[in-house]
């Protein structure tokens, strides 16, 4: 029941996630090459990107480490070639830990920095990688809406 629960939340949220990395990313180079000031709606918007990933991330760990039977087999050393439970079970947390550290690093770099330029810079240079590297990640091969 939990992990039907966790699965449909993680699947849906993905898209906000995604839609909200696009929209931030794309925003920043904007205002890179338009070398506009960085505003408190560019800070919103890399700060609202960034909470629905910390969010994702979160309701990943729990199913993860406690919920999916999946990843729950690949800990227990069950995966024998089986593609799925590589894939859910290194491949997909590594990937996406990795995205959500690059994230939160260029993030944490774009709030700390100086000039209008370097926000922007570090925004659209840190979101991007992490963007790539969350559509590597995404199982592509399942449903857009998953609830089982």
């Amino acid at each position: 029941m939990y992990y039907t629960l966790f699965l449909t939340i993680h699947s849906i949220l993905r898209w906000l996630v995604l839609s909200s990395i696009v929209y931030a990313t794309i925003s920043a180079l904007q205002g890179l090459v338009s070398k506009r000031m960085y505003s408190k709606s560019d800070s919103i918007i890399r700060s609202l990107a960034t909470t629905l990933t910390h969010t994702q991330l979160l309701l990943g760990f729990v199913l993860y480490f406690i919920l999916s039977p999946i990843t729950g087999q690949f800990m227990k050393g069950n995966a024998n070639g089986n593609e799925q439970m590589w894939f859910f079970g290194a491949y997909h947390i590594a990937l996406m830990f990795i995205a959500v550290g690059v994230m939160t690093t260029g993030g944490s770099k774009a709030k700390r920095a100086t000039t209008d330029r370097d926000k922007f810079r570090f925004t659209a240079i840190s979101f991007g990688i992490s963007l790539l590297l969350i559509l590597l990640a995404i199982p592509w091969f399942r449903p857009f809406f998953r609830g089982t």
